[in-house]
């Protein structure tokens, strides 16, 4: 490993011009730490950025040339303000200078007083002869926020399988959680993974953060049955559609019955059968004029997304191999190759157009349901390098870099997350135009959205190809204007935003986010007063615009936190940096801190009314989440598997092929996998639910309806059905796929 160089090494000129770019030239791994960055990484963070700083010379050559640059330039590429209030970099033109502005409504005008909200075009002529075109983004002071409390359940859609289900969890057996979750239940949202579209290949990456494109949804969740035109299915192809639902009968039953792993690419090639029939029946004037405006709106972006779909069906899914005038989506050769393949371009235009579509019916039954949110989506932090989007937006990703996170107190080595960054320079110079039309797509069918890693607004650890984490820096973004996207696109779908803002964060960052109306994340075991005693944070000390949870997709579950499962575990797996006793005390100490802050406040008692615990284990549970409530916080997530105690985590961080991550169904305390209607069925569920609508005021249900009732029913027969699984699962764990 190759030591980062003293700070001097960078020299003067090379310092200057990496800050007049964006690029730090130090970071901080703790408050009252300053560690210089590599220089190397400066270099290469300069060069992925169009500069060359790779000589004395070629360095002093580009300091002038920027400093020149930015003495004459008369606007920023992008220049941002609040509605009501004239952009500061418009109070700083010379005076005289005259502004044409055309915009986004259609008007022209001569003012930036008053602009309506939106993403205009300026002109700027200043007395000098000077002139300058930007894009002018007028966007509201603050996002939308949640009204009142509302609690909600949180689940990887893969791990949800229904009887329905075609071997993993689809947007149907979603439409179905959030029916039942809001008018059974009385939950305000549901949150999910990433249903990002993934990159093909064998095996497929199963990891929803590495997705190939972050703008279009992934058909492998489709609910196959639920498209209109699978009801007329010409009879000559019904035989071979029944056999392929038979297989899909085999691969479900196999996960829940056999404890197989979630096998996302046995379900995919079932289901891309299933949909070329589908696809061989006429779309009626009413679903073809559909289809047409989906393909109309979505543009451009829409053809170059299937047409990377439909060349990797002939080259492979990674573009970087491909012959090499088809590596530039613009080339002549791809053309051609797009036109000779216009077939398959279009089978993935309406896969997409078909997803979009049961998404928004997902979005819809929750609001129908009574969900004030409805479907909380997540924004994965980047791409995959060799996929969709860094093929067809080449130009906005930085080349030879990718996203990672420094050394810290807890990862000495860092960490290279393998995803190529957007180039700042370039969002700014487009006006952030393949940023507004992600998020402008999301939240089509996003009561709110989830922002892995929120702190990317700000700032990316950039990491050079060939190079450790150690040796990145970090690279700043125009947080002014990804925020006043954000509350732009946020505010017109009238959607919530929810930034991951867990980890080392950025002195300022939360306090920014929090004056834009950006909701936190805040996970019970995290919440210490770690500017004193360092114990367990009393809930009225919890801040109140976040969404508080006991745990996420990438920690354990609750159960395991409390029984210590956890660290055995890792122990099992060999991820242990220390003897296993002493992470075995360590973990019982910290959930004892816990249990007696509960303990003291009393989140054990009964008389409530809320929850009829049936073990110590759940009155734990219980406990935890009666303390949730307790604090502020304006959305309270519960995680689906802690409902049934389940112990897995969905994902292990540190693993590979140790443990099977994103693979798993939900299971309850004994490893058994289980399915929409047993969770709908579940009294340990139920017990939990009364809980927290008791907490936030509601009251309990007394009884079940009927449909409860013939859920427990079903859930009974399925129950012996599966019997004898539960020692499969448990080998599964430990053996991993």
């Amino acid at each position: 490993m190759t030591a980062p160089r003293p700070a001097d090494t960078l020299g003067e000129d090379l310092s200057r011009l990496a800050e007049l770019h964006g690029v730090a030239t130090a970071y901080s791994p703790s408050p009252d730490r300053a560690v210089p960055a590599s220089a190397v990484a400066v270099v290469a963070a300069l060069a992925a950025l169009g500069v060359d700083a790779s000589t004395p010379r070629a360095t002093a050559a580009a300091l002038a040339a920027r400093q020149q640059e930015l003495a004459e330039r008369l606007l920023p590429p992008t220049v941002v303000g609040r509605y009501g209030s004239t952009p500061a970099a418009l109070d700083a033109l010379p005076e005289g200078t005259v502004l044409h502005i055309d915009t986004e409504q259609g008007e022209s005008r001569t003012s930036a007083s008053q602009l309506p909200l939106g993403v205009h075009h300026l002109t700027a002529t200043a007395p000098d002869g000077r002139s300058a075109e930007a894009q002018l983004v007028i966007a509201p002071d603050r996002l939308p926020t949640p009204t009142g409390r509302s609690y909600g359940l949180m689940v990887q859609v893969y791990s949800l399988l229904s009887r329905h289900s075609w071997g993993m969890g689809d947007l149907g057996d979603l439409g179905e959680l959030t029916a039942w979750a809001g008018r059974s239940l009385g939950a305000g949202f549901v949150q999910v993974n990433p249903l990002h579209a993934a990159v093909p290949g064998a095996p497929t990456d199963p990891s929803p953060y590495r997705p190939s494109s972050r703008r279009f949804p992934d058909p492998v969740y489709l609910r196959v049955e639920d498209i209109p035109e699978f009801a007329y299915v010409e009879e000559s192809e019904r035989e071979q559609l029944r056999g392929l639902l038979s297989q899909a009968v085999r691969l479900r039953e196999s996960v829940l019955e056999k404890d197989a792993l979630i096998d996302r690419d046995a379900v995919w090639e079932l289901k891309r059968e299933a949909l070329e029939i589908v696809r061989e029946v006429p779309l009626g004037p009413g679903r073809r004029a559909a289809y047409v405006d989906f393909l109309a709106r979505e543009g451009e972006a829409l053809e170059d997304h299937a047409t990377w779909y439909a060349l990797a069906e002939v080259h492979g899914s990674n573009w970087r191999e491909w012959p090499a005038a088809l590596r530039d989506p613009h080339s002549p050769e791809t053309a051609r190759a797009r036109a000779e393949l216009m077939d398959r371009v279009d089978f993935h235009c309406r896969l997409a157009w078909l997803t979009d579509d049961q998404l928004t019916a997902a979005q819809r039954a929750a609001r129908d349901a009574g969900m004030p949110i409805g479907v909380v989506h997540d924004l994965a932090v980047g791409v995959h390098p060799d996929g969709a989007d860094a093929w067809a937006q080449q130009r906005y990703f930085a080349a030879g870099m990718s996203v990672g996170a420094p050394p810290d107190a807890f990862n000495s080595l860092g960490q290279d997350w393998g995803l190529p960054p957007w180039r700042p320079d370039r969002l700014a110079e487009s006006g952030y135009a393949p940023y507004r039309r992600l998020l402008r797509a999301l939240f089509r069918y996003a009561g709110a959205l989830r922002i892995d890693h929120v702190m990317g607004l700000f700032r990316l650890w950039w990491v050079p190809q060939g190079h450790p984490p150690t040796e990145g820096t970090y690279v700043r973004y125009d947080a002014e204007a990804m925020l006043a996207i954000l509350a732009l696109e946020a505010s017109r779908a009238g959607s919530v935003v929810i930034g991951e803002d867990l980890g080392t964060v950025e002195p300022g960052v939360r306090e920014t986010l929090q004056e834009r109306g950006v909701l936190g994340t805040s996970v019970l075991w995290f919440e210490r007063d770690w500017e004193g005693d360092g114990r367990p944070l009393a809930p009225e000390s919890w801040r109140a615009d976040c969404l508080a949870t006991a745990t996420t997709h990438d920690l354990p579950p609750t159960a395991a936190r409390l029984t210590g499962e956890h660290v055995e575990l890792r122990d099992r797996l060999g991820l242990l940096t220390r003897p296993v006793e002493e992470e075995r005390i360590e973990s019982a100490t910290d959930v004892g801190e816990w249990l007696a802050l509960l303990a003291r406040l009393g989140l054990y008692e009964h008389a409530e009314g809320g929850g009829r615990p049936a073990s110590e284990e759940e009155a734990e549970i219980h406990a935890v989440h009666r303390f949730l409530l307790r604090t502020p916080a304006r959305m309270v997530g519960v995680w689906l598997p802690d409902t049934v105690g389940d112990r897995r985590p969905q994902n292990l961080p540190g693993t590979w092929d140790q443990y099977p991550n994103w693979r798993l169904p939900i299971a309850d305390a004994e490893g058994r996998p289980v399915t929409l209607e047993e969770l709908a069925a579940s009294p340990r569920l139920h017990a939990l639910v009364d809980v927290l609508r008791v907490g936030l005021g509601e009251g309990s249900q007394d009884t079940q309806d009927t449909q409860d009732t013939q859920d427990t029913q079903d859930a009974q027969d399925a129950g012996s059905a599966s019997e004898g699984s539960e020692e499969g699962s448990e080998g599964s764990e430990e053996g991993g796929p």
